[in-house]
Formats: structure tokens, sequence, C-alpha cells
């Protein structure tokens, strides 16, 4: 059943017939849920609005004298989102806990920050986190993944026992980077067989499965367990659907605060220990009211974000080149770091990003890289996927990129293990010729492991040769939409690996050996600069030059360890404290303010992150709001430049935009609490002039 006429009305998805006595159990269920504000279309969805809907069930009169609600999740809400790439998921503890909810399965992107930060906020959830059959032996003999309990018993307001089990798919474990190596994975339906009759014993009248999982891996489960299980709630499809078979319903609830499934659940009289349902479902359409408390819970949640944006999370020492100039019509240094990020991290043969991606349109000079600057430059909520395709699709991809071309279409290539020439006199469809990938002759007919963006594999923008399977295309999904992650995390939880102050403890090893192996790959491509520590005196300095009592001469290029002094003038590079990986006060439960791993000798850091003299904290507060302004101050200077800079190239007429600054040399990157990054080009793109 899909959702294409939303209403605001009950929707009866199944009924077993009118019963006279009240349900002998209630439950909510819901899966899948990743952004707190409400869309534009209906169902408008929005956690507010959820809420409300959660409380009518809880707190109605008319249900003022039946069993109190069991709610029931099936996993994902700590990624994908904008909000999650700020708070690694802790924005949803709060909203998890406030709906009620009694017990939840793990979902595969309940996991992408790795096990140490899942542990973390798991840790700060008021119910369980289940999941039986994947085995970490790291952790000893029959212990889950993440020591997971399998099962949980829940016991309704009227003593009726509920035995739930949490089940996952093989599929979506090899989609994360960041699990324990030597995990073993058991059949959904043998777990269930196994653990199923000591949840009877116990005591348990009805048996529920919470899975993430796809709705075929349910219905085999269903098929194959003849009725062991009552219903099984299942989540990963992001659709909502409803079956019976062998005796079990299978459920599905929709996606992302949009849809919830009302359940009420009657013994049956014929002694068979069974049970009859009727299920509702509900749209969180706009006519809905919302929930004040709640309303109030996202306002804190989105101020929050809005501070850590304006926050430093990382450092290039070479001007990124994001224009649409650029990437749109030529190979750029952010689009090959950008590939060459996307192809390590999930280790592919190759990787294509059309230009349309990258959404900045001006150069990121070097300096300080704020996490504002990752979310607007790459601000699209697609994952990125993976898909194997022929050597003659990925030709056929490379002649559509540059088919438009020289218009500045969203199209045009930036690419990672591939190098090929193309001639824009030519027609389209005949442009691109010597193709290689990893330095060899494209062979069209074997099969090759791409990344891509989501949109891509979709066919949109004339990418038909990457259309998927699901789509009506030749393309083998291996890492789908649903598994993969966005570009900005991708970024983000680089840009962390890279850090050697303020480390985030929750980083965990298996993070830790991922992001290392791939901040090694991409060195071979775009080197880093070590971090330096600038000196004694750097704060005096710095303020001095954010107050302006250093003003570099008309035209000079300098660098000092007060700042980084440009034919614009100084800009005190440093003089805010970056994003400290601590930060995750978002639930208003965490103080861990342990997470910094700074040497204990340091009592006081200045901007870049040395140990500073130390002085009342007072002083050193009005020292960090002063150099902050000047900071937010030169900003808006530098802004305002580049509009006028950009009308003056347009308005003269010239062919191209003049470098607006070099690469910083060694003894110019001054911070020390991260490496820097150093993008190249490589001549990957190269087009036949004439």
């Amino acid at each position: 059943m899909s959702v294409e006429n939303p209403t605001a009305e009950d929707v009866i998805t199944h009924s077993s017939g009118a019963h006279d006595a009240p349900p002998d159990l209630r439950f909510v269920h819901y899966n899948d849920v990743y952004h707190v504000e409400p869309s534009s279309a209906e169902p408008v969805g929005g956690i507010a609005r959820f809420q409300s809907l959660v409380n009518h069930y809880r707190d109605d009169a008319k249900f003022q004298d039946q069993p109190k609600l069991v709610t029931f999740f099936s996993g994902d809400a700590f990624n994908p989102s904008l909000e999650s790439s700020v708070t690694k998921g802790s924005h949803m503890v709060p909203i998890l806990n406030g709906i009620g909810t009694d017990v939840a399965c793990i979902g595969n992107h309940d996991l992408d920050f790795g096990i140490r930060q899942y542990r973390h906020l798991t840790g700060q959830c008021k119910f369980p986190w289940l999941l039986a059959n994947v085995l970490d032996p790291d952790l000893g003999e029959g212990e889950s993944l993440a020591n997971a309990p399998k099962t949980a018993i829940l016991t309704s307001s009227n003593g009726i026992k509920i035995g739930v089990i949490g089940l996952g798919e093989k599929e979506w474990l090899d989609t994360i980077n960041s699990l324990p190596p030597n995990l073993i994975y058991k059949s959904a339906t043998q777990t269930a067989k196994e653990h199923v009759p000591g949840l009877r014993e116990q005591g348990c009248e009805i048996i529920v499965a919470v899975t993430h999982q796809r709705e075929p891996n349910d219905n085999k489960l269903a098929k194959q367990t003849e009725g062991l299980i009552d219903i099984i709630l299942g989540g990963h499809d992001h659709y909502y659907n409803h079956s019976l078979i062998n005796g079990t319903h299978v459920l599905r609830s929709g996606s992302d605060f949009k849809q919830l499934s009302y359940l009420e659940a009657w013994r049956k009289t014929d002694g068979s220990g069974k049970w009859d349902f009727n299920i509702v479902r509900r749209d969180v359409v706009s006519s809905l009211p919302e929930d004040k408390p709640t309303i109030k819970v996202v306002e804190g949640l989105t101020a929050k974000l809005k501070a850590k944006l304006d926050k430093p999370i990382g450092y290039t020492a070479a001007p990124l080149d994001a224009r649409f100039t650029t990437v749109r019509t030529r190979e750029s240094n952010i689009g090959n770091f950008v590939c060459d990020l996307m192809r390590y991290t999930y280790s592919g043969d190759c990787a294509i990003m059309a230009a349309g991606t990258i959404r900045g349109d001006q150069i990121y000079a070097p300096g300080i890289l704020r996490l504002k600057d990752i979310m607007n430059c790459f601000p699209f909520e697609d994952p990125v996927v993976v898909i194997k395709v022929t050597g003659s699709a990925i030709a056929g991809a490379l002649e559509n990129s540059v088919s438009k071309y020289p218009a500045l279409e969203g199209r045009f290539p930036q690419v990672s293990n591939i190098e090929f020439t193309f001639n824009p006199s030519k027609p389209p469809g005949s442009r691109v010729s010597d193709i290689s990938i990893a330095h060899a002759p494209l062979d069209a007919e074997r099969e090759y492991t791409l990344v891509t963006r989501g949109y891509m594999a979709r066919g949109k923008d004339g990418y038909d040769d990457l259309l998927i399977e699901a789509e009506g295309g030749a393309a083998k999904e291996i890492v789908s939409e649903e598994n993969g992650i966005l570009i900005s995390m991708m970024l983000r939880q680089y840009f962390m690996s890279l850090k050697v102050l303020g480390r985030w403890k929750q980083w965990g090893p298996s993070m830790g050996r991922h992001w290392d192996g791939v901040q090694e790959r991409i060195s071979n491509h775009h080197p880093h600069l070590e971090p330096q520590r600038p000196g004694a005196k750097a704060v005096e300095r710095l303020l001095a030059s954010a107050n302006g009592a250093k003003k570099a001469p008309a035209g000079a290029v300098d660098a000092g360890a007060d700042g980084r002094r440009t034919p614009l003038g100084t800009r005190p590079e440093g003089a805010e404290t970056p994003l400290a990986e601590s930060e995750t006060d978002d639930t208003g439960t965490d103080d861990e303010d342990t997470d910094n791993d700074v040497p204990p000798t340091t009592t006081n850091t200045n901007g870049h992150g040395d140990a500073a003299p130390h002085r009342p904290r007072t002083n050193s507060a009005k020292a960090s709001h002063e150099a902050a302004a000047a900071v937010q101050q030169r900003e808006r200077e530098l802004s305002i430049m580049r509009r006028v800079m950009r009308k003056w190239w347009r308005l003269t007429g010239l062919p191209g935009h003049p470098a607006l600054c070099d690469d910083l040399r060694e003894g110019e990157f001054v911070v020390n609490w991260t490496k820097a990054i150093a993008p190249r080009l490589e001549g990957r793109i190269r087009m036949v002039e004439g």
C-alpha cells in the first residue's frame, strides 16, 4: 500500500472484524526517521506533528480504560540528515525518548558513526535496542554486535507479556565501513527458531519481531517460520505496506515521521493462542496540530546547529576551486578530492560525480574550513551509492557528461581513477576518447565497481547508462541509497580523522582503521600538511591583527603566526576554537568534557590550539569574543569583495577568473589542531582545443 493520497483520517490497513470488547493490546509502530522538521509536500511529517499523533493514541479520553500504548521502532534514526552531520546522532536521543519508544531494532545507519558512538547514544535511550542475528566473537561467544540484547520481554499495563526479538539482514552489513572485523551473520529464520521458544517458556503470549531488512526478507522470515511469530514490524524500506503470510502479519510503516501505524490486538477465542489485529495507517499531514513542547525542542536544536555550523572543522592549504565556471567545464581540485574520497571510502574501482553536486560557486581560500562551508557546498541529501557497470556504460556516462559543453551543465563530470579526453567540436555522443581506468585502457565488456551519487544511479541529468536495475536499467546495486552516506557526512568524518587535538573519544578502533586507510590513500594524490605550533605570543599577535593593529601593505602576500596576509588584507585564521568533537550536548544529558584529548599541561589554548599563558577566565572569554567578532567582520568583508569581483569579471567580459591566492607553504600553516588538506589537479580530464 503506497501513500498516494495522504489524509488526516484513519486509513484501515487490515481489519480482523468488529470486536465487542476493548483490545487486549495497543501498539504504535514507526521506522526510518531522519528529519525532525517538516517537508513542503504532503504528508509533511516533522516530529512536532508526529508527537501530537502519538500523544493522541496514548492520552486521548477514548482510550482511557484501555491498555496503555506500547511503541515499537524498527531502526535508522542517528543518520543521515543535516542535523546528524553536526550532532553525530545525539539530537535523536531526546526525540526517541520523547515519543515514548519501548523497544527498537538496530538499523544500519545507526552504526554510521561507529560502535562506540552507537553505544554512547543508545546508553542514553530509555529503551533497549535489539539485534539477535549478528554476532561479534571478539566480545565473547554468542555476543551480539555492540553487546546488543537479542530479545526483550515487555509487560503491558494489563499484565500481558510481549516477547520481542530484533533481526537484521546480511546485505546491509557489507555497506558499513566502520564495523568490527570477524562478524558472524546468522539466518534470521534460524535465529527466530532458536529464541522464540524461550520467550514462550517465559510466559510471553504474543511474539513481535522488530526487524531492519527489506520486505522480501521479512516475507521470507514469515514464510519460513510458519506462524511462530505473530507480527513482524519491519524497517529499512521507506514505504508503507502490509501483508499476511502463513498467519504472520508483515508491516512497515513509512519513513521520516511522515507515517505511523496504530494497531489493536485481541486474543482469538478459539484457543489457538493466536491474535486478531486491526491495523490503521496514519499520515502526518499539515492539518494535524503540532505539539508545543516538541516545537521548543526542535527550535533549541536549530539554534545549536546554527552555532556549530559556524565552527571551524578543517583546514585547506590549497585554494579549493568550487566555481561553477570551473567545476562544470574542467577538472577541479575539489572535484578530484571529493571523488577520491568517495572511491576510497567504498573501495571502488572508479568514481564519477556530476559537477552539479558542488554548489559553493566560489574559491575557498587557503585556511579554515567551517562546517557551514561543507554543508553549503554539498547540500544534497541523496547518498553516495556503489554500483557495478560495464566499461561501455562508463563510456556512455562520460559521453553524456560532456554532451552539453560549453554550457555550464551540472552533468559535467568530476572523476576518480578515470582519465579521458573530449573534443567539444565533435557532435554530442562522439566527443570522448582515450578512456582509461587505473591507467589501463577501458575494457568495454568488463564490469567495474563505480562509486557515484544516488541521483545519477536514478538516471538523472541524462545518466541513463548508470540506471540501476530497480529503475529499469542494467547497473547492479552494491550499496543502495538507503545504505550509503551523504557526501557532507563523508567529508565531516574525514576531517575528524585528520584532527590531532580534540580527538573524539567515541571515534573507536573500527572508525580509526577505516579512515586511517582512506587518509593514507588520499595522500598519494593530495598531500597533507602537518600542524605546527606558532609560538607563545600567538594570542597577542592574533588579537592585534584581528583588531586592525597590523595592516598588510597593498598587494602584499605574507604569512605569520598572527594570521594569513593576502591581497585582501590580514585574515586572522585560528581566531576561533575549532568544532570540538566533545560538543554533544544536543541531548541535554552529555557533559563529556574529557572527549578532547588535549595534553593535561595545556590549561588554555589560543585559536590555533597551542598552549597559551594562563590568565583569568574572564579575560580569555573576552579575547575569544573579540577575535570571533573580528573574524566574522572579515568574513562579511570577504563575501562583499567576492560578489563585487564576480560582477566585475562579468561586466568586463574577461574570459577567465584570476587566481585569488596561492597554496600555503609548509611554514605558513600555523594551526596545530589538525592536518591541512592540499587537493591537486592531475590531468584527469583533457580537452582537445580548437
